[in-house]
């Protein structure tokens, strides 16, 4: 299928993309980590520590691509789809306690602001722009849209850039005006945005992970869109949620007119399929029922249908 295609060669662009980036990211974190503690800036400490859930955001990332190619097996149906999300998850939990921290620190140099070598300072953060303009190229030409595990990394490596850039102009400051609460403030700017992108990255796995309803999908446009096809009366027992980033799935109760023979049946079905499958959802289970196959009209229904037979007397 050339679908699947298509699917295995943006999958192998973006787990190369994420490959070298969690490379250059690593290395570039240990020296500025090392850069924050020998010239004492908050600044650059507090872009390390973002660095670093970076490069872990990142190895987990290329952790998450390898291991969700592992192939469905009885115990798991859908593979280790599902692990990308898991790490997005952590990776947000984690981003959030760092910036919290960062801050927590922060306030105490407001108080009593330490000397910091700005010159130092100043290289380290200007390489560190360099490094992160390079991995944010690198990542953009990968699929941030689709994919929730390259999109986390993405928006990670943004908040890196804006804190070199803070970690710069701090650094400026404190060299011709000898402002030491700049580099603070500049530790304090990184921690709010990392705060944002971690809450962000929190927020949008745990929707997935409790099966909501996936964000580019229009739910009214979906009912529709099956409701159109020429001999489907109604729809009810519909859900729709994603496997992992890119992957949607979506199963209902479909009733259809009775008359219908199978062959027909079939032809609905791939014509559903093929509709759907523009709207980005790629896989569809569909029961088919006829009218005598009654239903409590609700949309989602969730009834026990073996027991309450009896009671459908309308």
């Amino acid at each position: 299928m050339g679908h699947d295609h298509g699917h295995d060669h943006t999958h192998g662009a973006n787990k190369k993309a994420l490959l070298i980036s969690f490379i250059i990211t690593t290395g570039f974190m240990i020296v500025e980590a090392i850069g924050g503690f020998v010239t004492n800036s908050l600044a650059l400490l507090s872009d390390a520590g973002h660095m670093l859930s970076d490069s872990v955001s990142l190895g987990v990332g290329v952790l998450a691509f390898v291991l969700g190619e592992r192939v469905a097996s009885h115990s798991k149906t859908y593979g280790y789809k599902r692990f990308e999300i898991l790490a997005a998850l952590f990776n947000g939990v984690t981003l959030t306690l760092i910036s919290l921290y960062i801050l927590y620190e922060a306030y105490q140099r407001f108080a009593n602001p330490p000397e910091v070598a700005s010159t130092g300072m100043l290289i380290i953060a200007i390489i560190g722009l360099l490094v992160n303009l390079t991995v944010a190229w690198i990542l953009m030409r990968g699929d941030t849209k689709e994919n929730l595990n390259l999109r986390a990394a993405f928006l990670h490596v943004l908040g890196d850039l804006l804190g070199s850039v803070g970690a710069i102009v701090a650094a400026l400051l404190i060299m011709f005006f000898n402002w030491g609460w700049a580099d603070p403030l500049a530790s304090v700017i990184v921690a709010i945005l990392v705060l944002i992108s971690g809450w962000r990255v929190t927020k949008d796995a745990i929707h997935v992970l409790m099966e909501g309803t996936p964000k580019n999908i229009e739910l009214d446009d979906i009912i529709q869109t099956m409701e159109h096809v020429e001999g489907i009366l109604s729809i009810h027992d519909l859900h729709v949620w994603s496997i992992t980033s890119g992957q949607n799935a979506l199963s209902c109760h479909a009733v259809v007119d009775g008359d219908l023979s199978i062959h027909e049946c079939q032809e609905l079905l791939r014509t559903i399929e093929h509709e759907l499958e523009h709207k980005g959802i790629g896989h569809v289970t569909i029961q088919m029922e006829n009218n005598e196959h009654t239903h409590d009209d609700s949309l989602m229904c969730q009834n026990d249908h073996s027991s309450t037979s009896h009671s459908h007397s309308h």
